[in-house]
């Protein structure tokens, strides 16, 4: 049986919050979507909900259902008969049979393919469905858990995913709150991450941060929430000079550096050939036209934020001192200032 992580760890509002809505639930015997961006812990809340259920004590399966094509995702979640396919030479139990009786945890939700939705629906329905290449019902008691960091309601407006599908998942949606709307929790949350990566590294104790880094791990907008976080930490702790002296630099972007190579590769078309220009464009000048995307993307930020550069930054998911980067590499100076 898989056991929780339970590393929940703030004060914040909202996310006691959260807690506190994933607990009531949890005691229900019905389907639960949790939406959020990536990173701020679904697959935890989704353990929350099943281990404080009265599945507790049965399987709890995970399935990331973006990391598989379609006719491998559906044979994952159904299993298929033996000869069902080529190379298919004996009967597999899929992953809804896997979690009969416990629950079932689809990540990345909005990737599934319809005839895959179609399936999902059924078997919340009526509990029952077929294999791959069988003609028998198969009946499971599973409950479904789903997440995802896609907006779903929009995706159905839009005829890519299921409305009668999202209306049987929806019975109450849980949203976890990003990290920049948790500032209480930022700093308790990086001594946890600090003191386990100093655990790691055979230290004694780990002696803080210093009073600017702390200041910078407050004002960054941590577009990768808490995966991010654990990993800014986690860098600047094996990379102290002293680890006898509290934390003294940071650095929130790994790929910072003079040396950086700065070619793309070129855009590719559905098929998965290049992506040609119209006659007469050859040749361009890469540098210059990645050069004025940057200027122009800039400046409408600006302009948005109504030269609030720290909102700017937000707008492009960048942190502050990444956009100022910007701001002196292409000499742009705010028509308007405004206090960032």
């Amino acid at each position: 049986m898989v056991r929780p992580k339970q590393e929940f760890i703030g004060s914040s509002p909202a996310f006691l919050g959260v807690l506190e809505q994933t607990s009531r639930l949890a005691l229900l015997n019905r389907s639960a979507l949790v939406i959020g961006e990536r990173g701020t812990g679904k697959e935890l809340i989704a353990e929350r909900l099943h281990f404080l259920s009265p599945r507790w004590d049965q399987a709890f399966i995970k399935m990331d259902c973006a990391a598989l094509p379609e006719s491998l995702l559906e044979s994952e979640l159904f299993g298929h008969e033996a000869g069902a396919f080529t190379g298919a030479q004996k009967l597999r139990r899929g992953r809804f049979e896997q979690a009969d009786q416990g629950s079932l945890f689809l990540d990345e939700l909005a990737n599934t393919p319809v005839t895959v939705q179609e399936k999902l629906l059924r078997v919340i329905e009526y509990g029952t469905f077929e294999r791959i290449g069988g003609s028998r019902p198969v009946h499971v008691d599973v409950r479904i858990i789903a997440a995802t960091n896609q907006d779903l309601p929009t995706l159905a407006e839009r005829g890519l995913f299921r409305p009668d599908l999202l209306d049987r998942l929806a019975f109450d949606v849980i949203t976890l709150p990003p990290l920049r709307a948790r500032r209480e929790d930022i700093l308790q949350l990086a001594d946890h991450f600090a003191v386990k990566m100093s655990s790691e590294l055979s230290r004694d104790l780990f002696p803080g941060f210093n009073k600017r880094v702390e200041q910078q791990l407050l004002e960054y907008a941590w577009p990768g929430n808490i995966r991010e976080l654990k990993n800014v930490v986690e860098r600047a702790v094996y990379r102290m000079d002293d680890p006898e002296k509290p934390v003294s630099e940071i650095e929130f972007d790994p790929f910072a550096s003079p040396w950086r190579p700065t070619s793309i590769l070129p855009d590719h078309d559905a098929g998965g050939g290049i992506r040609s220009e119209a006659p007469g464009e050859w040749p361009v000048d890469l540098h210059e036209e990645v050069r004025q995307h940057e200027i122009k993307r800039v400046e409408q930020a600006l302009q948005q934020a109504h030269y609030h550069q720290n909102e700017a930054a937000k707008l492009l998911g960048l942190s502050y001192h990444q956009f100022r980067g910007l701001l002196r590499k292409y000499d742009i100076t705010p028509k308007q200032q405004a206090s960032s």
